[in-house]
């Protein structure tokens, strides 16, 4: 049985259709996997272009990372050492002579309501040397400190072997060596005698790094009654060490100098390690900023690669072209076409990219004993900008090739 003919547009059976043909709309699906299908064919070049991607990505991502990690690990440190401590130290007089800061002033600055531990160090004029054969002025650059028998939680300090001053061992010729001036003299075992100035003292004990008070490293610590007995110390505190409450750091440095000092507040110095810590941190913004810029030259050199990749892919891929384009395939078809496989190149390399400046991060953290941190930003910041160079770097070949009339696509084959 012949089926009946259907009706035309104006119901009459038969009837032509004369109406405007219009293209087959293509979903985002079939965008895809025809942007898909110039990757499968050519892997070799596909890895080469996103390869320029991924290390730029990976080394955006590497370098937030690694600063981000250090950034946590120094947190870390602070967290647990405290951001509360300042120092008081003498300046110098309005003629440039050095000043001393007055015998009794931790016993004021102690009277401060915040102030939670002070302590203070002087300055001993004397050596240390490991035994008599040494030859005088071989000191090793280490210092000989007085020391207040509270001066280690107040710097936030541990021992690594033997014991610290204290009311008992603060009196006689006993000394306690920093890390440093312990490797320098090479002597750790408790008991074990240091020639200091004139006199022998017997080695309680030796100091792990003092992040917070490195000056403190390089020196042989003794008691401050031993100093006076010993090695003639006038008394003057060089440096006092102040903790006090949080809420309250920038209160305690405004009283600080008048406290330490009353008649010459002006000569007095007030520092804290946070300071130099900020200095520090700036110091590596600037570097990681350097080194961003240099991951965005990368990224633009990766762009570069794949924008080259799609304008060859583009020339190889005539006769495809016209082809579709004589099937009945839209400009705006065409174009969706190269975009999308420009994109999808990119993503892969961003992708790629990603995992691998998580990956140095991860390692160099860990080699390192830190915590990773990779910023979420960073990872945004890096697929986000593969995305945006996918685009620009595919568009110039898409809107080349959705120029291409059939005729003169299929002339090239």
């Amino acid at each position: 049985m012949i089926p009946a003919p259907r009706r035309g547009r104006h119901g009459r059976r038969g009837a032509r259709h004369d109406g405007p043909l219009r293209p087959a709309r293509l979903r985002p699906a079939d965008v895809i996997r025809l942007g898909g299908t110039g990757l499968r064919t050519r892997p070799l070049r596909v890895f080469l272009s996103a390869l320029g991607i991924a290390i730029g990505v990976a080394a955006m991502i590497a370098v937030v990372g690694i600063s981000g990690s250090g950034r946590a690990e120094v947190d870390r440190r602070l967290d647990a050492l405290g951001t509360n401590l300042l120092r008081v130290a003498p300046g110098a007089a309005l003629g440039g002579e050095q000043t001393k800061l007055p015998a009794d002033a931790v016993r004021m600055i102690g009277r401060v309501p915040p102030v939670r531990e002070v302590a203070a160090t002087g300055a001993v004029e004397a050596h240390v040397y490991r035994n008599e054969r040494i030859a005088v002025g071989r000191t090793g650059s280490l210092a000989v400190l007085a020391a207040d028998d509270g001066l280690l939680p107040a710097v936030g300090g541990r021992l690594h072997r033997g014991r610290w001053l204290d009311a008992a061992t603060a009196r006689y010729p006993a000394v306690v060596l920093g890390a440093t001036a312990a490797q320098r003299l090479d002597v750790y075992a408790p008991g074990t005698r240091v020639r200091i100035g004139d006199h022998w003292f017997s080695l309680i004990g030796v100091l792990d790094p003092v992040p917070l008070a490195p000056e403190l490293d390089g020196a042989a610590l003794v008691g401050w009654p031993a100093a006076r007995t010993y090695l003639r110390f006038d008394g003057h505190p060089s440096t006092v060490y102040v903790r006090t409450d949080d809420s309250a750091v920038a209160a305690v440095r405004a009283v600080l100098p008048a406290t330490a000092d009353p008649e010459s507040p002006s000569e007095v110095q007030v520092s804290r390690p946070s300071d130099a810590l900020a200095a520090r941190e700036a110091t590596e913004s600037a570097l990681t900023g350097l080194l961003l810029g240099l991951g965005g030259v990368a990224l633009l050199v990766g762009g570069v690669g794949v924008g080259n990749t799609m304008v060859i892919s583009v020339l190889e891929r005539r006769p495809e072209i016209g082809l579709r384009r004589a099937l009945g395939a839209t400009r705006g078809q065409i174009r969706a076409q190269f975009v999308t496989e420009s994109l999808l190149l990119s993503v892969i390399g961003g992708l790629g990219g990603t995992v691998l400046g998580t990956l140095i991060t991860a390692a160099y953290a860990l080699s390192r004993g830190w915590p990773t941190v990779v910023p979420v930003w960073a990872t945004a910041t890096g697929v986000g900008a593969t995305l945006l160079i996918g685009m620009l770097a595919g568009l110039y070949p898409a809107v080349r090739a959705s120029r291409l009339a059939p005729t003169v696509a299929l002339a090239g084959t």
